[in-house]
């Protein structure tokens, strides 16, 4: 199968991984062989309640054998995606109360720029370096990271680039500026968390100038960071909120949510400002649902502070010269990126599953499942050891 794959299904590297999924339950991976792979990853934070969970199984199930598919975005009333709306509205701060469901974060990223644009009637957009909000034309425009982005110009004008926590930087925001994008911790660029109420300051500039903040929550929303998004540990509250991965139990789904009053401006002048044949789709919708509930029911969030606390205790070694993140987004800061690397393939010969970071080459991400339990994690952090005992040798 593996020589198909390479042959007949297209890449993003030249050397993929390659294993051989059989199925996945809980924190493990099985492969073709039989073997469990204790997975740290979680599919790059996108199966926060773990593989295949009970909840979201039964809801996907239900819901197929009532219907799939039935109309574009927004004409039918469907009782998934309306329930998830309203219990996402009940649970976040005003003005953030109306939902627009779409099919991944990149595609929510792209809504979120559209109706910033609709919204303020600017064009300009401040975004940060070695920042990461998708791989479409608009989100890669919006990355602050030349390399990835040469080899696709020309993308769209207009987008300048502020360092994240440099507070001179926030100058850059200015009357032209329909909004400010910015992860609430920076993922690609090695977890880094805001400092100095440097969102807030963020949010008093564009409010001084009349732009809009878009933070970016696909990685640590739904529950990851210790509360449901990652903002509510900073005290500020974007004018646009953009989520994806984690949403869905690991089924493809994104949305951005803003007020009822912004958000209408895409219903006229055109009509149809953003149109998506999927977006909303009703097993997804289910889906999300079941994943939020078990986050909400399960105490997943406070858990999530807990196991980090774990694995700060157990991860001591030195190799590793930082720990960064919050609750269960966490990247090992390596002395190298040959370590880095070493760790991530030579955990592979442990039948446990890291992986890399964009643009910071020292780190190693740690995203496992929310539900991961506290002995899969001393499990991990011993392998993780024994692996960096074997490189320091």
């Amino acid at each position: 199968m593996k020589e198909d794959f390479l042959k007949y299904q297209a890449q993003t590297t030249p050397h993929p991984l390659g294993m051989e999924v059989a199925e996945a339950r809980g924190s493990h991976i099985y492969d073709s062989h039989g073997n469990a792979w204790l997975d740290f990853v979680a599919g790059v934070s996108a199966n926060s309640v773990g593989h295949s969970h009970p909840a979201v199984v039964k809801a996907i199930r239900e819901q197929a054998e009532k219907y799939l598919h039935v109309m574009v975005y927004g004409e039918y009333v469907l009782e998934p995606a309306v329930s998830f709306t309203k219990k996402l509205s009940s649970l976040l701060p005003p003005p953030l109360e109306t939902t627009y469901l779409v099919n991944s974060g990149a595609e929510a990223i792209e809504g979120a720029m559209k109706l910033a644009k609709r919204v303020t009637g600017k064009s300009k957009f401040v975004a940060a370096h070695n920042a990461y909000h998708g791989n479409t034309h608009g989100a890669l425009s919006l990355m602050g990271y030349e390399e990835r982005k040469a080899a696709f110009r020309p993308l769209l004008p207009g987008v300048s680039f502020l360092k994240f926590n440099k507070e001179e930087d926030l100058q850059l925001i200015d009357d032209d500026t329909a909004a400010v994008i910015l992860e609430t911790i920076q993922g690609g660029a090695g977890f880094i968390e805001p400092q100095n109420n440097y969102l807030q300051k963020v949010k008093t500039r564009c409010e001084e100038v009349g732009a809009l903040l878009i933070l970016d929550e696909i990685q640590p929303g739904f529950g990851r960071t210790g509360a449901l998004f990652g903002f509510m540990n900073y005290g500020v509250t974007p004018d646009i909120l953009v989520m994806g991965k984690g949403m869905a139990g690991g089924l493809p789904v994104g949305a951005f949510t803003a007020s009822a009053e912004h958000m209408a401006t895409l219903q006229e002048n055109p009509k149809l400002g953003h149109i998506t044949t999927f977006g909303g789709n009703p097993l997804i919708a289910a889906a999300a649902n079941a994943t939020l509930d078990t986050i909400l029911e399960e105490d997943l969030m406070r858990q999530a502070l807990e196991k980090e606390k774990l694995i700060r205790t157990l991860l001591v070694h030195p190799l590793i010269k930082e720990i960064r993140g919050k609750g269960l987004m966490l990247a090992l800061i390596l002395e190298s990126e040959e370590a880095a690397n070493f760790l991530v393939l030579e955990a592979q010969k442990e039948k446990l599953i890291l992986f890399w970071l964009l643009f910071e080459k020292r780190a190693v991400r740690i995203t496992p499942p929310l539900t991961i339990s506290k002995e899969e994690i001393e499990l991990g952090c011993r392998l993780i050891l024994k692996v960096l005992d074997r490189l320091n040798d």
